[in-house]
């Protein structure tokens, strides 16, 4: 019987109906329940209750969600001196509110007194302060943070240094990160030049605070206020990349594309930058489109790459803008348009990228193209030395922008930058010497500079420098470096060198033949769109000459081929029809 007047006598105080409240509203089904208890009680101004309701309206909890309503109840709390709501509320006051929905969209918001809006990082700091001055170490780090990083009204580095501090002390994290962030403040040095924020971030990290673990792995990585470790670096972006924290994702997929003591991690390199770019970071996406534009990717794809090296364009990233549109001039993973080449190279160069300056004047030697610099003064730059300036400048004066071509003035010029070292005007000088329209031919010369800008890799320079090894102009023929130069082009993607070492393999140079590798570049070529590629794959497939025939896909090759305008491969289509037709009648 005294076992049963107890209960009865719990049952009817104010703390065991806000226990049997808050259990009511994690079971499933009675979640509603609690909640009308609760309202109950926090009406009657009980504080527990209403810190629980604001958060039962916030994660909407046996209520539907409502911002306004939780901000409220949590200022009412809080106002009545609550501290975790004194510090939850200094948290929702820095972050814009929640999208609202139902009665909140439609009815006009109105915020508790001494809010001026939402986010408010002025009253933030009021109550973070509240929070801290009653013990409470997390809000102890948001202050001292606030103090160091807030609005000018608030900020006050010395407290903000001793807050943090304080909240280090009791074994917070939060503090550890809030008091290096305050040394750095304070001090206004380069970051990892203050010891004592480098153990502070150190402490954090090795806390668990993602946070800090990324910008400790900054550190590590460059060498700021600790030994440059690069292995040290992986280990803590691993950590924060783990924990979702996007520039540390970024940061960890491209140490392990770099390679990490010397041993490249493709795959993983490719799952972390996936993640940090599809969060919107456009470092990620930016290496994601070099990765399947070098084929490094696990199933490259030209498509791929145009659409990562877009999404960080789209983002002003300056080396995507340029690699996009030299995606575009190329016709790669994208149809081949010249006025969304130069569109998105100008907004390269606009954005600061030197090679950009480069490429883009190079898109005005295209045959059609219009002369569209991007403003910058190149008469005055070349003139103080600039090789890049120089090689634009050569550029207007070829294309005869603005003025009337001045050919042997952009010959002077271009050789300037191409002896500056700049690739792009190696190679147009050399074909400027070939006596395209210069006046001024000098194959011996041509020669020279265009081999100097294949040893770059540039594969245009590749494919006339390999041409001109054959045929031996400006020099000695060179069958096998003419190869070389070809395979070059072809890893690059150019479907003429495709072509051409198919030819070169399939006999009458001065290399051994070799039917089958004849056979493997005709049909990369091929399935890259080279019809000449085509109706070659066509002639090998239809007569057998490195393997069994295959008249099936032979006609296939010489279809695709004549619907480019090969009249060759249309005639190869209909003998082989014909004699089709021929065997099947015999």
């Amino acid at each position: 019987m005294r076992r049963l007047l107890s209960g009865l006598r719990d049952g009817l105080t104010p703390a065991a109906r806000f226990r049997r409240a808050c259990d009511l509203l994690e079971r499933e089904g009675r979640a509603a329940q609690g909640f009308a208890l609760l309202g109950t009680l926090a009406r009657g101004g009980m504080l527990a209750a209403q810190y629980q309701v604001a958060r039962a309206y916030l994660e909407g909890t046996g209520v539907p969600p409502s911002p306004v309503e939780g901000l409220r109840w949590m200022h009412e709390a809080a106002t009545a001196g609550h501290v975790e709501a004194a510090f939850s509320l200094a948290l929702l006051l820095l972050g814009a509110p929640p999208r609202t929905v139902g009665a909140d969209s439609l009815l006009p918001v109105s915020l508790p007194e001494g809010i001026a809006g939402w986010p408010d990082p002025v009253a933030a700091t009021t109550w973070a302060a509240c929070a801290a001055e009653k013990g409470l170490p997390d809000a102890q780090a948001l202050y001292g943070y606030l103090l160091a990083t807030g609005p000018d009204s608030v900020r006050d580095p010395q407290a903000a240094r001793s807050w943090c501090a304080q909240a280090a002390r009791a074994g917070c994290p939060q503090g550890d990160l809030g008091l290096a962030l305050a040394h750095l403040s304070a001090s206004g040095m380069a970051p990892g030049s203050d010891p004592d924020a480098v153990a502070a971030l150190t402490r954090a990290a090795q806390g668990g605070l993602p946070t800090a673990q990324y910008m400790l792995g900054l550190l590590h990585e460059r060498g700021w206020g600790v030994a440059q470790d690069r292995a040290q670096a992986a280990h803590w972006y691993a950590c924060a990349a783990g924990q979702g924290i996007r520039p540390a994702q970024a940061r960890y997929g491209a140490l392990l594309l770099q390679g990490v003591q010397g041993a490249r991690d493709v795959m993983a390199a490719e799952t972390w930058l996936r993640r940090a770019a599809h969060a919107g970071d456009r470092e990620a996406a930016s290496l994601l489109g070099d990765m399947h534009a070098r084929g490094e990717a696990a199933v490259p794809c030209a498509h791929e790459a145009a659409t990562w090296y877009r999404m960080a364009a789209e983002q002003d990233h300056a080396v995507a803008c340029r690699m996009l549109g030299m995606l575009y001039i190329q016709g790669r993973g994208v149809p081949a348009d010249l006025t969304l080449a130069r569109m998105w190279v100008k907004r390269a160069a606009v954005l600061g990228d030197v090679a950009a300056m480069t490429d883009l004047a190079a898109t005005l030697l295209t045959e059609g193209a219009e002369a569209d610099a991007p403003g910058i003064d190149f008469h005055a730059a070349a003139q103080a030395g600039d090789p890049v300036a120089a090689f634009n400048l050569a550029v207007s004066l070829y294309r005869g922008t603005g003025t009337a071509p001045e050919r042997r003035q952009a010959v002077i010029w271009m050789e300037r930058a191409a002896r500056a070292g700049v690739v792009n005007a190696q190679y147009w000088l050399g074909r400027m010497l070939l006596g395209e329209g210069s006046g001024t031919a000098d194959p011996i010369r041509a020669r020279q500079w265009l081999e100097q800008a294949a040893e770059h890799g540039l594969p245009d320079a590749c494919l006339v420098a390999a041409q001109l090894r054959l045929d031996g102009h400006g020099g000695p023929r060179d069958h096998a470096g003419a190869l070389a130069l070809y395979h070059v082009a072809a890893r690059a993607g150019r479907v003429e060198a495709m072509f051409s070492l198919g030819a070169m393999y399939g006999g009458g140079h001065d290399i051994a033949p070799d039917r089958m590798q004849a056979l493997h570049w005709f049909r990369q070529g091929a399935q890259g769109g080279n019809a000449l590629s085509q109706l070659m794959l066509g002639r090998y497939l239809g007569r057998g000459l490195a393997g069994p025939a295959d008249p099936v896909q032979a006609r296939e090759w010489f279809a695709r081929a004549a619907a480019q305008g090969l009249g060759a491969a249309q005639d190869e289509y209909d003998r082989l029809a014909w004699v089709e037709a021929d065997h099947t009648a015999s």
